[in-house]
């Protein structure tokens, strides 16, 4: 288990049991009363810091490495996954995973960002920073859920869109444009959920859902906290103050409209559960994705549209 800052007296604390289990595997010691003592008080700890997150160790917390990401909700939550590959223009993008499976006997396209969980597979798929045939792929793979009648569920988890100069001079804004384009118009039910980061147009490019959902300590803003920071004071080191203004927790995003549930997670964090915290998010999505079912593609297009509207009449209001 990787430790965050904030998380250094949980850390002592699991440390202490960790060496009294040693102790008493290697002596025959009975250190059972001591080891669910010290575990108790871990769990009072956790409830303690995890209740007063700030945005800015909510970020930390939504970066986790060890925080489930795409491929495992697929792999956890879709049968008979297979996956589809390439834009049809220039490239296969390996920052975007999508394909046809099968969730809870329910037939779906799935698309979402990958990360990687090491080195190797980080650099694989960019950091989960697409690049413009990402997106058209996402595009392609939307019209083929719209084409066979398919519901569509989309995974949330970037710090934003690749932002070198090949991705540029191959139209990133005009990709993301479109995949925003695409999530409107389709008419199947759209399922987004933010896993982990939900950085600037290169989320809302898979995000413009019927219903948008965010895991408890997940983040979803225009701009990363260090990008905002960069900008406005020229200096990285007042990210923890652009997290704060950004309003990008889901808590912030509930409040003003913007997504329609958070899902809970397991106590410290989706990382230290990742199982169960996958499990619930699966069963969110079966959740809204009944209610959408029974609705015509007429219908399931004009309450997307009108969702996004509504968000945008609030904020004049």
């Amino acid at each position: 288990m990787r430790f965050l800052d904030f998380e250094r007296p949980i850390a002592e604390l699991e440390g202490k049991i960790a060496e009294l289990r040693h102790l008493g595997d290697a002596d025959g010691m009975n250190i059972v009363e001591e080891v669910a003592r010290l575990q108790q008080k871990v769990e009072r700890q956790l409830h303690a810091t995890y209740a007063k997150l700030t945005p800015w160790q909510k970020t930390h917390v939504a970066r986790h490495p060890d925080r489930p990401h795409c491929r495992h909700y697929i792999d956890r939550l879709i049968d008979d996954f297979t996956p589809l590959a390439g834009d049809r223009a220039f490239a296969e993008d390996q920052a975007i995973v999508g394909g046809l499976g099968r969730f809870r006997g329910q037939a779906v396209v799935v698309i979402g960002q990958e990360k990687g969980h090491d080195t190797e597979t980080r650099v694989k798929h960019n950091f989960g920073m697409p690049r413009p045939e990402g997106y058209r792929k996402a595009q392609r793979l939307m019209r083929l859920a719209e084409r066979f009648g398919l519901p569509i569920i989309s995974l949330v988890d970037t710090a934003g869109a690749f932002p070198g100069k090949g991705a540029e001079e191959r139209g990133q804004a005009e990709a993301i444009a479109r995949g925003t384009e695409t999530c409107l118009d389709v008419r199947v039910p759209l399922l987004a959920c933010v896993i982990g980061e939900g950085g600037s147009g290169g989320a809302i490019a898979l995000a413009a859902g019927n219903v948008v959902l965010m895991l408890e300590h997940a983040i979803y803003s225009v701009i990363s906290p260090e990008g905002c920071a960069s900008i406005l004071w020229r200096s990285g080191d007042k990210a923890q103050d652009a997290a704060d203004a950004l309003k990008l927790t889901a808590q912030d995003l509930e409040s003003l409209g913007v997504i329609e549930e958070i899902v809970k997670e397991p106590l410290g964090g989706a990382h230290r559960d990742p199982e169960n915290a996958m499990d619930t998010v699966g069963d969110a999505l079966e959740r809204h994705l009944s209610d959408l079912l029974p609705l015509s593609g007429d219908e399931v297009r004009a309450r997307r549209r009108a969702r996004f509207l509504a968000i945008g009449r609030q904020g004049m209001t």
